[in-house]
Order: structure tokens, then sequence, then C-alpha cells
């Protein structure tokens, strides 16, 4: 906006706002009609979409801008057999056929980062750096890396693929095979694809919004 330029009333900002309202096919693509899904088409999953999704959810809000998640896709067979003994009986059939699955975990060392992703305030690593204070840090990472992992479940909605989160697995285990230094711990799993539609669980009753929200 130049000096010269008058700016807006309060009530056009508040309308210039409201106009970044998603409308109704994108509330189904990422709400209304989204499902968890519990099998997949077979059709690949490209790199450049999974990356796509990283970068657009990444831009979720985070505390102190932390960004402490972190993904591995496995889709290979290679690394499929080596997350294999990892997954649950019940979970095992499709994350095996899933195109990719994502391995969400959290880096503990996330505070190093802070000269670039919080360059006003680098200092705040000092809340976070040395073993007296790694179980404050781990408990960040992870409450901000479920965070994140929310936002990459409905980029990747965004884009057309369908997710299937799962808890379903050993932590233990996964972060041997994967995460041996011990510097990110694993959160969950998620199977990504283009769900088949065949598969999909009837979806279960939600509350109702008077039931857990309070307005003061």
């Amino acid at each position: 906006m130049n000096v010269s330029e008058t700016p807006p009333t309060l009530e056009q900002t508040v309308e210039l706002k409201m106009k970044r309202a998603i409308d109704e096919h994108a509330l189904r693509a990422l709400f209304t009609e989204a499902r968890t899904a519990n099998g997949f088409l077979d059709a690949p999953v490209s790199r450049d979409l999974l990356e796509r999704a990283v970068e657009i959810a990444e831009l979720g809000p985070t505390s102190a801008n932390a960004l402490p998640v972190r993904y591995v896709f496995v889709s290979s067979p290679e690394a499929k057999e080596r997350l294999k003994p990892c997954v649950g009986p019940s979970n095992l059939a499709k994350t095996m056929a899933a195109p990719a699955t994502a391995i969400v975990a959290a880096d503990l060392k996330f505070y190093e980062n802070f000269v670039r992703t919080f360059p006003t305030r680098p200092e705040m690593a000092n809340n976070f750096a040395g073993p007296d204070k790694a179980e404050i840090a781990k408990a960040f990472a992870r409450d901000n890396a479920l965070l994140q992992m929310g936002y990459f479940i409905l980029a990747a909605r965004g884009l057309g693929l369908d997710c299937g989160p799962m808890a379903g697995f050993d932590r233990v285990k996964t972060d041997a095979e994967f995460f041996p230094d011990g510097r990110f711990i694993s959160l969950y799993l998620i199977n990504i694809g283009y769900g088949d539609d065949t598969k999909f669980f009837p979806r279960l009753p939600r509350l109702e919004p008077a039931e857990i929200a309070q307005f003061l």
C-alpha cells in the first residue's frame, strides 16, 4: 500500500479475510467426505506429490516455529521389508500394500535449527538444550510434531490423496531400525495413496458441538 492510499476500514478488512474461506468442494475433500483409508488402489504416489504435501504442511503454525516433525516415506520393497516387523498384525496387510507409508517422527534436537527457524530469538534454544532439559524438549517436540502431522494429513487430502494414520506399531522396533542414533522418535505411521472406496468403513458417530465446546 502506498502512503497516499487510505487504509481499509475494519469492515473492509474483515470482508477481505472472509473471502479467504474455502468452498464446499474443498471442505468435502478435507473433512466432510474425506475418510480414513483402509485399503488402496494399485497406483503409485509420486515423490513430487509427497514433497508438495510436506511443503504445504510446514506452513502450519508450531510453537516458536520449532518445526520438529520428520518423515520417512517407505515405498520400496526393501524399505517395506524393514518396516514389516514393526507393524501390528491388524495393520500389516494394508501397510505392505499401501503405495507409501510415512513414518512420522519428532526431532528431539529441533532447537538446533532455531538460528534459522526463529532468527529473532535464537537464544530460545537454551530452553531445551542439555541433558537436564531432555524431557522438556521431548514433550515439546512430540506435541508440535503431532500438530504438524495433522497439517500433513490435510495437505495430502488437499492434493487428492487418502491417508490412513495408525498408532498400531512397535515404536521401539521402528526407532531401532530407522532412527538408531536416538535423535528422532517415531510417533505414527500414515499409509498414503488413492483409497479403495470399497474398503472404507462406515463413518463412526461424532460428538455434538455442545458436548465438546464451551462458549464463555
